[in-house]
């Protein structure tokens, strides 16, 4: 069982796999006491929270024992405006115009399983033995709310799912200004703070600094979960590297606004939070009304960043991704965008297919400008008719004439924005965001439509549902490529417009939760310009995540390193485009290109009818390849070798479960006259088992390779790469 209540000291003593977390009652507040390595059950954990009067300056909320302090106390949930100077993980606006509250401890439960999230996206266990769940309920008396918070533990996995559920029970209507899914506080602040940053085509690196006193934080205000910020942060010790360390990591899974913050306070504590963003955020409560948060996946690590970033990636591959596409091998693609631009016809997509099946592709992908008359990104959005000009047997001939060369068919989309230059817009145009009376401003020619409005949301299931049942598609790419603006509802009362971002996410997750339910059979590709919405929010609905518009192999060094830091292999997609490559220009050899592209689900964004014998030669290896390598990249264990953040070399290798399997690949940028000899050390291995290098039949050891590693000095030349199989013997 790994949730016990102590009943005689008031101890909740929570356990993963290998890790403890431990809550206590402190007179009535929920005081947050361990987080770490796992502590034995039955042993004295006695005298873990030191209390200790400190400053007049920290009110005594008991006047009876001024050591108790909420200004001071590590808390579970911490509330504001009743002495806690210190941010808040929630904050509520009573009837009375008054914002401060008081929760304390009412009453739990522990249960087997893990409850799901009402509307909301969240891990699961597929079995009630897989995991425990505690609801601890903490009430403000006065105003008569009571706030759920939940923790899920997950027997095999180093991993507590946390959210918090708020129930105003009094009988005057509240507000949530602040509603966050987590909350910890530590005793002191000898950390760094790891985050992921970015811009479009340029999407999470990795951001790394020591804390200091004030607060460092991150967030977005862009109405998406954004490609400057990602919902995730992480503490880690200073010596922790990526093999070795203590890191805790809080990834939030929503697709929407977001904050994730650590504070470092007076005394030296830090208190590290994540959830919804309070900017521009209120949620109106009449009595008997209930607001969820999101959740929030705490990961403790103590095998540095690689530990961590593995759990993640078992647990969001296995009990976050759902349906029949989940644990099954993800064709190998190719997509015409890059290739054709909205410049094409049938013939064309025919001609592409058949010279992609000629070279072993199995999905072909119908990007942008089958639709309306969009020849341009300036109309047509929110038509989800065939183009006959292009098109003149429709969407079904199309499918088949492809499907005739042997591939499956996929189909492009982009259901959450309008263009002003449609017939959807010129019919409804107060579906779209805006404010009355206000200019609606535009990106790329396009508004974004109003999800929170269930009229929208009708109209784009009865149009993408008819297609998805009428034409054979086995693949959809789901796109959404602006950000909001003017962000007002016709239909939301005035009071009530701080509410439309959040319900903008949660319109998104019903319509995608109807649409993935009902056709099952169809993998979908979450996009958002490449990584603008990749967050655990959508992994829940479409298990695979178009990565970065940028498909510079250069560029995607560091883009999926960054990426793996949270999301596994299996969710991200990456392909072989042109050269000069169309986002940086850069030219770089089609074999490091296909090298970096296979260490992903794999595919092609050119034009496959303009390879040379030699370059088509070069593909076919690539794609046989990658179908015999494909299990082990999408399902294996990830290792990060050498990073493309700390040097002119980049590797990672991909380990299968029992350790018999393994693939190592090795990227070099520029070449260096006279540079060192140099190896790189593996990991991952067994090393008690002898491997053989499939290439040349070579046998190492298993010690031999983690500890002296592989020469690679015989590389030549900018852009080089190479990778190696290996298996026990």
């Amino acid at each position: 069982m790994p949730i016990f209540f102590d009943e005689n000291n008031h101890r909740f003593h929570l356990q993963s796999q290998n890790s403890s977390y431990i809550i206590q009652l402190v007179r009535g507040y929920a005081a947050h006491v361990y987080y770490g390595p796992k502590l034995r059950q039955g042993s004295n954990l006695d005298g873990m929270l030191t209390l200790q009067e400190r400053s007049s300056f920290c009110p005594n909320p008991l006047p009876d024992d001024k050591t108790i302090s909420l200004d001071t106390l590590p808390q579970e949930y911490p509330q504001y405006g009743t002495s806690d100077f210190r941010s808040p993980a929630y904050q509520v606006k009573l009837a009375n115009g008054t914002r401060a509250t008081e929760l304390v401890y009412k009453s739990h439960k522990i249960m087997t399983g893990k409850p799901e999230l009402s509307g909301l996206p969240s891990v699961y266990a597929e079995r009630e033995d897989e995991a425990e769940t505690l609801e601890l309920e903490l009430a403000d008396e006065l105003s008569g709310m009571t706030v759920i918070l939940r923790y899920t533990v997950f027997a095999d996995f180093d991993a507590i799912a946390r959210s918090t559920r708020f129930l105003n029970g009094g009988k005057e209507p509240l507000e949530l200004e602040r509603a966050l899914s987590a909350s910890l506080d530590f005793a002191d602040s000898n950390y760094d703070v790891l985050y992921l940053s970015g811009a479009w085509a340029r999407e999470r690196h990795i951001q790394r600094r020591r804390l200091a006193p004030g607060v460092t934080g991150i967030g977005s205000r862009r109405g998406s979960s954004s490609h400057q910020q990602n919902p995730f942060i992480a503490l880690l010790r200073p010596d922790a590297n990526e093999r070795q360390g203590e890191v805790y990591g809080l990834s939030l899974v929503y697709s929407g606004n977001f904050t994730a913050e650590a504070e470092v306070e007076q005394f030296g504590m830090t208190r590290l939070q994540i959830g919804l963003n309070p900017f521009d955020f209120t949620w109106h409560l009449e009595p008997g009304e209930v607001f969820q948060t999101p959740e929030a996946v705490l990961v403790y690590s103590n095998e540095g960043l690689g530990g961590m970033s593995r759990t993640y990636h078992r647990l969001y591959r296995t009990r976050l991704c759902r349906g029949q596409h989940r644990d099954r091998e993800r064709p190998i693609l190719v997509n015409n965008w890059e290739a054709t631009y909205f410049d094409f016809n049938a013939d064309k997509i025919e001609a592409i297919a058949k010279a992609g099946s000629e070279l072993g592709i199995e999905l072909f992908v119908l990007d942008d400008g089958w639709f309306g008359r969009r020849d341009r990104d300036d109309s047509s959005l929110g038509d989800w008719f065939e183009d006959r000009r292009k098109l003149p047997g429709g969407l079904e001939d199309l499918a088949r004439r492809v499907k005739a060369t042997g591939l499956q068919f996929g189909l492009w989309v982009e259901p959450e924005m309008v263009s002003p230059d449609s017939d959807l817009y010129r019919s409804h145009p107060d579906w779209c965001l805006h404010v009355p009376d206000r200019r609606r401003t535009e990106a790329r020619d396009q508004l974004v439509l109003d999800m929170s409005r269930a009229d929208v949301r009708r109209y784009l299931y009865e149009r993408l549902s008819d297609i998805f049942r009428t034409v054979p598609i086995s693949y959809v790419k789901w796109d959404m490529n602006r950000n909001m603006t003017e962000i007002g509802s016709a239909l939301i009362p005035g009071e009530r417009q701080k509410e439309i971002a959040h319900r903008y996410i949660l319109g998104l997750y019903e319509l995608l939760e109807c649409l993935t339910g009902e056709f099952p059979h169809i993998l979908f590709e979450s996009c958002s310009g490449g990584g603008g919405r990749f967050d655990p929010g959508m992994l829940y609905y479409m298990p695979q995540t178009w990565t970065s518009d940028d498909t510079d192999a250069v560029e995607r060094l560091k883009i999926q390193y960054g990426t793996s830091l949270v999301y596994p292999v299996s969710t991200m997609g990456a392909h072989v485009s042109a050269v000069p490559n169309h986002q940086v220009e850069r030219t770089t050899p089609l074999a490091f290109r296909g090298d970096v592209a296979m260490s992903g689900n794999f595919g092609y964004e050119l034009d496959l009818t303009k390879f040379t014998e030699s370059e088509r030669e070069i593909v076919k290896q690539q794609i046989q390849a990658y179908k015999e390598n494909r299990g082990l990249v999408q399902q294996g264990e990830l290792f990060r070798l050498l990073s493309p953040f700390e040097g002119n070399e980049t590797s990672w290798m991909f380990v299968s479960p029992d350790q018999n399997e393994a693939l190592l690949f090795y990227f070099k940028v520029l070449a260096e006259p006279n540079a060192p000899l140099r190896n790189v050390k593996l990991a991952g291995l067994d090393p008690e088992k002898d491997y053989t290098l499939e290439a040349s039949g070579e046998i190492y050891g298993g010690d031999r390779l983690m500890t002296l590693g592989l020469p690679v000095s015989w590389l030549r030349g900018d852009f080089a790469s190479m990778w190696v199989r290996l298996k026990a013997v």
